[in-house]
């Protein structure tokens, strides 16, 4: 029997997520990863400055808590409430499971600062991946090495599985609907043996109707939608409080230089919106490019939104980086489907992908993730 850590977010696919691992005959601790974000908090935070390597120097080992009195938290916080932790607890509870909630607040601080850091830079960026590559499978494994855990586990629609030489390899969930096999492209190669994603064998109405079956209160729970410390849905509204003195205001002109209005902060956009760009030009226009020099949204006609070729950096490879010019299918964002390439190791770790034909929305600071049929050849973060 096994040890497994299972990060427990109060919804339904981790909840049944540690329904599967025990029926494996798995030993499961759950955990509830606390990140106490609320605005205010982040204002507070938004002042400590981080290592190079966007972890800062914080000691972690863990800090397992009490659980907070859901009525107490007067903020919504995305994935991570106080509801949701109640939600978690209470699924243990059902399954007899351990639980623990672990104070992981100076890493999310961390991912804050990196979110604002990206968009105030004229990238977009993707929080969930970093969480996924800092937290929830980097000092997540520091705490099952802490209480001698074998796996640390997930609910994310992904495999992980042997290849045909008996390696660990990532491939994408069964349900097609709901692969996260995109986000979890920056999972250490070293790690993958540790890794259970129990779900990703199911199409998400099973993992629902499981969850009724053995008498889930999460079963009919809705999805997350949102960044979970950005709880409004509007980012630049959270970084204008977050950072109050930031200012990136700036003109919005055309891809033939004409000025055309005004914008409050490039924090606001990212490449290949269409909506809310505060301007009506009589036809639709969509954000081409960003200048984080000269603060500019630059806007253009479809047509010129459109890029066949992309660099990316800080790769992380599922598979031995190929030596030539490898085909695959890219992806440049989480919702969007793969379209065909071919992807090139570079050397300094980064990557070139040569689409066949023009993709839209190739954004500088989103990943790119590359698969051959339904594997995970690995991805860097576009430049």
């Amino acid at each position: 029997m096994a040890r497994v850590v299972l990060a427990m977010s109060g919804g339904v696919d981790s909840s049944v997520a540690a329904h599967l691992l025990l029926r494996a005959g798995h030993e499961v601790i759950g955990v509830f990863m606390r990140h106490g974000h609320t605005v205010e908090t982040a204002c507070a935070a938004s002042s400590k400055s981080g290592d190079a390597d966007g972890l800062g120097t914080t000691s972690l080992l863990p800090i397992v808590t009490t659980l907070p009195d859901p009525a107490a938290s007067p903020h919504k916080q995305g994935c991570c409430t106080a509801t949701d932790a109640e939600d978690a607890r209470r699924v243990a509870d059902r399954l007899d499971i351990p639980f623990y909630a672990i104070d992981f607040q100076d890493e999310f601080t961390q991912i804050i600062e990196y979110f604002i850091d990206e968009y105030s830079s004229a990238r977009t960026p993707n929080p969930c991946v970093m969480c996924n590559n800092w937290i929830k499978f980097g000092k997540l494994f520091e705490y099952a090495d802490s209480v001698a855990a074998d796996y640390v586990a997930t609910g994310h629609y992904a495999i992980v599985a042997p290849d045909d030489d008996g390696r660990p390899a990532l491939f994408q969930g069964v349900d097609a609907t709901k692969d996260q096999s995109y986000v979890l492209f920056g999972l250490r190669p070293e790690v993958l043996a540790r890794v259970l994603l129990p779900v990703g064998h199911y199409e998400k109405s099973e993992i629902r109707r499981m969850a009724g079956e053995i008498g889930l209160r999460v079963a009919d729970k809705k999805d997350s939608q949102e960044i979970c410390f950005v709880t409004t849905g509007h980012h630049a509204e959270f970084i204008r409080r977050v950072r109050n003195d930031l200012d990136t205001a700036g003109e919005i002109v055309l891809t033939d230089g004409q000025v055309v209005g005004r914008h409050e902060g490039i924090e606001a956009f990212t490449v290949g919106q269409r909506k809310g760009l505060g301007i009506a030009l009589g036809e639709p226009h969509f954000v081409v490019r960003i200048e984080a020099d000269t603060r500019r949204v630059v806007l253009g006609r479809r047509e010129e939104l459109a890029r066949t070729h992309l660099t990316a950096d800080r790769a992380n490879w599922l598979v031995p980086p190929p030596a030539e010019p490898r085909r695959c299918l890219a992806k440049i964002r989480y919702n969007t489907p793969p379209r065909p390439a071919t992807v090139q190791a570079l050397t300094n770790n980064r990557i070139d992908v040569q689409f066949d034909d023009g993709v839209d929305g190739v954004s500088p600071g989103q990943a790119v993730v590359c698969f051959e049929q339904d594997r995970v050849l690995g991805g860097g973060w576009i430049e």
